[in-house]
């Protein structure tokens, strides 16, 4: 997911911009249906999961599975999800947020290992944190490459402005100052490369869609998925300049031909931890609007919407249909 301007067509007519926010609703969000997120915390999804000591003022922390730790910022509209995965001789840190709050800070709480980032992609909700860390693995697409120079624009400091927030921000962290950092990817990582962290084996899933550089991690002995911006329970922003719906079809493909041997996909908003049978279901949903067999919600502003049970495809309203395999 990608946000950078206030703007929600759906609710206020007003103009949008190529990247406009995504709020999401508790259990189903549709475009049509958006409005205050703060109303709607906190998500029936951490009530049975127990906070981590780790968690403050910015981050909650949850272990949602032995040695997967959530921490999520659900005090800014796009409710990121990084995810800290520890081995017995290093610890993964699966994307690093927007990079309002101080991440590192609870990693350090949470593991005494050494930290690799790797990140599900480059938008810069997903990489904010990356200047904070040593050791970042990346897809190195020219896309990925043109993000590690940072982005200090009034777009992203519209991302700690009142209206994206539902709390004080951090202290030291102010509108004015707000931007993505400048990081180093120090290791290329491409399909089908194994990261072993000691006692986890973490395979490199490449599925271009929603951006060309986005990845998925499996752990294929504990049956674990952690599947980024392709899917989260909540409508999936498929409308950008760098989509790419054929190739997202393809990846959605790929994702859903592992579901039946998982058991969790952990997301990268909103909640942390999905039925991998939505997998199979995004697969066949999607090739079902793809094909031309589902009419689309308009939006306003050009987008349209195709809403399902657990999530929607928000894109372009002058998408093409593609050709049944």
């Amino acid at each position: 997911m990608l946000l950078l301007a206030l703007c929600v067509p759906a609710l206020t007519g007003c103009a949008e911009s190529q990247d406009t926010p995504a709020l999401q609703q508790t259990t189903y969000a549709s475009a049509a249906d958006l409005g205050s997120f703060c109303d709607r915390l906190p998500r029936a999804a951490y009530a049975g999961l127990p906070k981590h000591e780790s968690s403050n003022d910015w981050f909650e922390v949850y272990e949602v599975e032995a040695g997967v730790f959530a921490i999520y910022e659900p005090f800014q509209w796009q409710e990121v999800i990084s995810y800290l995965i520890v081995g017995s001789e290093a610890a993964a840190l699966f994307d690093t947020g927007n990079g309002i709050g101080d991440i590192r800070a609870v990693v350090e709480q949470l593991t005494d290992r050494p930290v690799r980032v790797i990140n599900s992609h480059s938008h810069f909700d997903h990489i904010g944190g990356n200047y904070q860390f040593d050791d970042v693995l990346s897809i190195a697409t020219e896309f990925s490459l043109e993000r590690t120079h940072g982005v200090d624009s009034a777009e992203i400091r519209m991302e700690v402005s009142p209206e994206a927030l539902c709390r004080d921000l951090p202290e030291g962290v102010s509108e004015a100052a707000h931007k993505t950092r400048p990081f180093s990817i120090t290791a290329r990582l491409a399909d089908g490369d194994v990261v072993d962290i000691g006692g986890r084996q973490l395979e490199i899933l490449h599925i271009p869609g929603h951006a060309p550089d986005a990845i998925a991690l499996l752990d294929r002995e504990a049956g674990y998925l952690w599947s980024g911006d392709s899917f989260y329970e909540g409508p999936i922003w498929l409308f950008f300049p760098e989509t790419d719906l054929v190739a997202y079809r393809a990846s959605v493909a790929k994702l859903a031909a592992v579901a039946t041997d998982l058991k969790a996909v952990f997301p990268a908003h909103n909640t942390p931890k999905a039925d991998p049978e939505l997998l199979l279901r995004l697969r066949d949903d999607l090739d079902r609007v793809l094909t031309g067999q589902v009419e689309p919600v308009p939006v306003g502003d050009g987008n349209v919407e195709f809403p399902f049970a657990g999530f929607s495809f928000l894109m372009r309203e002058n998408y093409h249909s593609i050709p049944a395999e």
